[in-house]
């Protein structure tokens, strides 16, 4: 990757620990990326059910504050996500399993301060009209940007790719049904990666609409890979986001070419550290 120092130095970096440091179990990664020299972590799910246990709670909330790191990124419940499902927001049939999964979420943020939720819209689902789940994820996400704003917080809505079924492909696809929500809370979020494999300009996704995206991502393509793994030119697109005015965290979420400490030598260890607590406070 082409050096631009600025973007560098004024981007706030946080690692995914759902794709990085997945040779350790769940509750040592937390302290294996504050080894590895980053104080803000996102992660999807990160349990194996809807509805964990209070123990299994209790145990992931203790490993993030023990480790001294941010939770800065949850995903809500998506489901199976290594069986293929995409999220529960527009799943016909499984609202109260959604509902009871999000009291969960909620629940661990009021705990760790974190106040950014991305909400995976879901595939189609067989025997159910489109329509009839565009409708349900309107609704469900309104109820969520509703619940997260009593913490400050914001929902992320992020196209995806590799998934046939799930509608949300493009940066237009999911600012589309964030224009039909209509909540100041409810905002983009710009994974590079996705958007650049199903075919959107990232220039232009940037130049256009940097003032709604909530939560950006990042991985090279081809192959998810770290920085430097394929032909994006991301450090391009992360000076031009900066640029544009863009201030959130930029998240890790790659699939590492080697171990995941050696995948991270793109990003000097000075840049890692995004000081995401004394963030946080400046803006309470």
């Amino acid at each position: 990757m082409a050096d631009h120092s600025g973007a560098r130095h004024g981007l706030r970096y946080d690692i995914n620990l759902s794709l990085l440091f997945t040779e350790l179990p769940v509750l040592r990664r937390p302290e294996a990326a504050r080894a590895a020299g980053f104080d803000a972590i996102e992660f999807w799910w990160p349990f194996e059910v809807a509805v964990p246990g209070d123990a299994e709670v209790d145990a992931f909330v203790s490993a993030v504050t023990d480790a001294g790191v941010a939770l800065v990124g949850l995903n809500f419940f998506a489901g199976d996500m290594p069986g293929g499902d995409r999220g529960l927001v527009s799943w016909v049939g499984r609202e109260p399993e959604f509902r009871d999964s999000v009291d969960v979420a909620l629940g661990i943020a009021r705990r760790l301060g974190c106040r950014t939720f991305n909400a995976l819209y879901g595939n189609r689902v067989d025997g159910v009209e489109p329509a009839e789940q565009d409708e349900l994820a309107l609704s469900t996400l309104d109820q969520l940007a509703g619940a997260v704003a009593e913490l400050d917080g914001q929902v992320v809505l992020e196209p995806l790719s590799a998934a046939p079924r799930y509608p949300l492909r493009t940066a237009a696809d999911a600012l589309a049904v964030i224009d039909k929500v209509g909540r100041p809370n409810v905002t983009l979020l710009a994974d590079l990666y996705h958007l650049a494999v199903n075919g959107d300009d990232l220039a232009s996704v940037i130049a256009e609409h940097t003032g709604r995206i909530g939560h950006v991502q990042i991985a090279d393509a081809p192959g998810r890979g770290e920085p430097g793994s394929g032909e994006l030119d991301l450090d391009g697109h992360l000076a031009a986001l900066q640029a544009a005015g863009y201030g959130g965290f930029v998240g890790l979420e790659y699939k590492p070419t080697t171990d995941s400490e050696s995948s991270l030598g793109w990003l000097p260890r000075a840049r890692r550290a995004a000081r995401a607590e004394e963030a946080r406070r400046a803006q309470s």
